[in-house]
């Protein structure tokens, strides 16, 4: 037997209980834990222990009251430890009323001594105002007495107030009391006069450089100091106003107009709000409202307008003493195929004519030919009509017009169109006839059709060099050399090599390894490397120079032509080239050339009013477009072809070139054509791989051509498909209405007699009384006796039905014709 035998053991009581809980788990598994639980034991007191304390105990305590098992030692101890703090927060109370009304009394006395200060400054600045108005009374009396005493003579204009100083003392008071406001408030805040700080600096104060605000300038600081030495010297004193000229373009922003006049914007905003004008600092106005602002602040307008930043190009006049000799500029011109570039390459010993495409000329060229120890500067122009631009740069920029006419062609549009620029450059003109060598040559006969054009040669008495040469067999070489060398002796052409050079565009390109690079001829000057220059809407730094023989060279003097680079895009053929002394000054000339262009086109291209925008739109209604992008290898020839399509189209329709430009052709070109529907025709230019690949996926066609007349043949056929066909009208034959019947489903038949040509089913009618059309359609029916028919002979029978008209009857005449479509194309 074990020692309890399954009893409980015998315990106190009060130990803890045990007992079992069952825990359910996941996957059905389950645990038995053992659990204690402690129970509280209370403490009840002995019956003993509830009569009264014994008579020493400080403390009473009630049983009936009294927690359950606490002694009347705790009791006493619990009970001193609530009366300590009774006590305490009863003298906290008293503290802190005696700190509050300590506090209240202070504020009391700073504000009774801040008022009796500001009494005090009052009576004082009191004191010394009168004090300046008597003595400023008595000044002028004394003034009044001497002026008395003196002779009658009216006063000089130079003790005349200065209109400028009028003006100035609104704007002087404003800036006092804005000062003596800020004055106020400082000794308000911290009570101090000298501006110190007080309290703890703090991490924003010190970053936000004052404490917590806008602090003063420091020409507020010295407008406080002057006032605080006029007040000690016993008066107020006005300062003389500055008066300065203020240039002013033609609008300008507010805070500059301030800033250019040295005053505050706040007064500046202020003025413009007294004369109606609601602006703030940041916004434009225009400049006569900123010129009454300026006059009434009391200084000088100086008239400023955008185009005085082109005033640093120097237009200055050389002195003779400075003028050297310079080789003469040769403008070769013609009808195309006349010769003008194998008269050249003789000249020159070269073969140009070969690299041209087609073998006619298309791109202006310069080059310099040495002759006798002279040089002598050549510009050969294209001759074919599209050029037309290309041949009037090259005689405005000349000095001598070779003229060369063809004796087998005499004078042709070209040739023409040539004489015509020579005469409006006023420049000299030497007659070259070339192809002499030609069995069917005339030379007589070019001078007498020259006679037209009041172009008088040296052989019939006139005073036009003429001389027969043939650019094939060298004929004549020599002496159309000696005739250009007498013209320029006679001209005396002379330049001043040692000045800011100057130039003309001839031709401009985008070269795929080089960039922009423009061909100039100088006209004065001498252009070196490293200079800056400005040419039309682009600037740059000459970064290279390279002659017509393709070497480089570090300078170009007057009459040479070159190659240059360093642009920073590509110039337009024409511009003016001018060296400039700064970066800063050639990107502002080029800025403001920029903004002008495009001002100009955009007011070109802008109606005017609402009803030529609504005739404008109304015009454009039945004319067709062909959109068009064009990119070529030079400028010229951009300019060229796009002036070339400008002359194509007619009433109905017209090629619109999107966009025109030099260099190849690039994936922004694909993407405009695909945008509009236009194809991109490329003149002597590819386009890249990319533009290649984004041409074939978005469907874009890109041609290329190397003669210009192909390209203009192409766009002229591409415009005539445009057009709407021409449809004529072909009488086939007449029918005479005999009888009318009336058919059951059919309505009203026509029995006729075909009396001229032939009747179709499938051809147009028209009914006609007393020869009037009364009708115009088809036919519903065409029988001969009871038959369907497609035609009826003349001189037979048949039965007509129209379609849709009934209004039929006999002695009428039938016309009967057919509608055929002619294709246009444009002339």
């Amino acid at each position: 037997m074990s020692d309890n035998d399954g009893k409980k053991t015998l315990g106190l009581g009060t130990g803890p209980r045990s007992g079992q809980v069952k825990q359910s788990f996941s996957h059905g598994r389950t645990k038995n834990v053992v659990v204690e639980t402690k129970r509280k034991r209370v403490v009840v007191p002995k019956p003993g222990g509830t009569g009264q304390a014994a008579a020493g105990s400080p403390i009473k305590g009630d049983p009936s009251k009294r927690p359950a098992g606490i002694s009347d030692a705790e009791l006493e101890r619990r009970m001193k430890a609530l009366k300590l703090a009774k006590a305490q927060e009863a003298e906290d109370a008293a503290r802190r009323a005696e700190e509050e009304k300590q506090r209240a009394e202070e504020r009391e006395r700073r504000r009774a001594d801040i008022e009796a200060k500001e009494r005090e400054e009052k009576e004082r600045e009191e004191k010394a105002k009168a004090r300046a108005e008597e003595e400023e009374r008595k000044k002028r009396e004394a003034e009044l007495a001497a002026a008395r005493a003196a002779a009658p003579a009216p006063a000089p204009e130079a003790d005349a107030p200065r209109p400028a100083a009028k003006a100035a003392p609104a704007v002087r008071k404003d800036r006092e009391r804005e000062d003596n406001r800020r004055d106020n408030n400082t000794r308000g805040k911290g009570n101090r006069d000298d501006g110190r700080r007080s309290g703890k600096l703090t991490l924003n104060q010190a970053l936000a450089g004052g404490e917590g605000g806008r602090q003063r300038s420091m020409a507020a600081m010295k407008r406080k100091q002057e006032r605080a030495r006029q007040k000690a010297m016993g008066g107020a004193v006005d300062r003389e106003k500055v008066v300065r000229d203020v240039q002013l373009p033609e609008t300008i922003v507010v805070q500059e107009l301030a800033n250019r006049m040295a005053e505050r914007v706040a007064d500046v905003v202020k003025a413009l709000m007294t004369n109606g004008i609601m602006a703030t600092q940041n916004q434009s106005i225009d400049a006569d409202t900123a010129e009454l602002i300026i006059e009434e602040f009391g200084h000088k307008v100086v008239r400023v307008s955008d185009s005085d930043v082109e005033d640093v190009i120097q237009q200055i006049e050389d002195k003779d003493e400075d003028l050297q000799p310079r080789p003469p500029v040769i403008t070769v011109m013609g009808h195309v195929d006349h010769g003008k570039t194998s008269l050249l390459d003789a000249i020159r010993n070269a073969k140009v004519v070969s690299g041209e495409a087609g073998g006619i000329t298309q791109h202006i060229g310069a080059y310099q030919v040495e002759q006798g120890g002279q040089k002598l500067t050549f510009l050969d122009t294209p001759g074919h009509a599209a050029f037309t631009s290309m041949r009037a740069r090259g005689a405005q920029v000349t000095d001598i017009v070779v003229l060369v006419v063809a004796a087998d062609d005499a004078v042709m549009p070209q040739t023409i169109e040539a004489i015509n620029h020579a005469k409006a450059a006023n420049v000299p003109m030497i007659v070259a006839i070339n192809k002499i060598d030609r069995p069917d040559a005339n030379p007589d006969k070019v001078r007498t059709d020259l006679l037209q054009h009041e172009i008088i040669v040296e052989k019939l008495s006139g005073d036009v060099q003429d001389v027969e040469v043939s650019a094939i067999k060298g004929t004549g070489l020599d002496q159309l050399l000696e005739a250009i060398a007498l013209q320029a002796e006679i001209l005396e052409l002379k330049a001043n090599p040692d000045r800011a050079a100057m130039g003309a565009v001839i031709e401009a390109q985008l070269d795929v390894g080089r960039g922009p690079v423009a061909t100039v001829l100088v006209q004065n000057g001498t252009l070196r490397k490293g200079d800056i220059f400005v040419v039309g809407e682009q600037w740059g730094k000459v970064r290279a120079l390279i002659d017509d023989k393709g070497e480089r060279v570090d300078e170009a003097g007057p009459s040479v032509p070159v190659e240059v680079l360093g642009l920073n895009g590509t110039p337009e053929a024409g511009d003016v080239l001018n060296v400039v002394d700064t970066e800063a000054q050639a990107r502002e000339i080029a800025e403001y050339r920029e903004k002008a262009a495009k001002d100009k086109r955009a007011a070109a291209g802008a109606a005017t009013t609402l009803e030529q925008l609504m005739a404008n739109a109304k015009a454009d209604e039945s004319v067709s477009e062909l959109p068009i992008v064009v990119k070529a290898d030079v400028q010229g020839s951009a300019e060229a072809i796009v002036q070339a399509m400008e002359k194509i189209g007619n009433d109905e329709v017209r090629v619109r070139v999107l966009h025109f430009g030099v260099g190849a052709i690039t994936e922004s070109d694909i993407g405009l054509a695909e945008a509009s529907g236009a194809p991109v025709f490329g003149f002597n230019v590819r386009a890249n791989a990319s533009a290649r690949n984004t041409a074939n996926q978005k469907g874009v066609e890109i041609r290329y051509y190397s003669v210009i007349y192909d390209l203009v043949d192409d766009v002229k056929a591409a415009a005539s498909g445009l057009l709407a066909a021409e449809v004529r009208e072909n009488f086939i034959g007449y029918a005479e209405i005999r009888e009318v019947f009336k058919v059951s489903n059919v309505g009203k038949v026509a029995g006729c007699l075909v009396t001229e040509g032939v009747a179709r089913r499938s051809a147009g009618v028209r009914l006609l009384r007393d020869n009037v059309v009364i009708h115009e359609g088809t036919l519903k029916t065409l029988k001969r006796f009871k038959d369907e028919v497609p035609e009826v002979q003349s001189g037979q029978e048949c039965g007509m039905a129209f379609e849709n008209y009934e209004d039929i009857r006999a002695g009428d005449v039938i016309e009967i014709f057919e509608r055929e479509e002619v294709e246009r194309t444009l002339s």
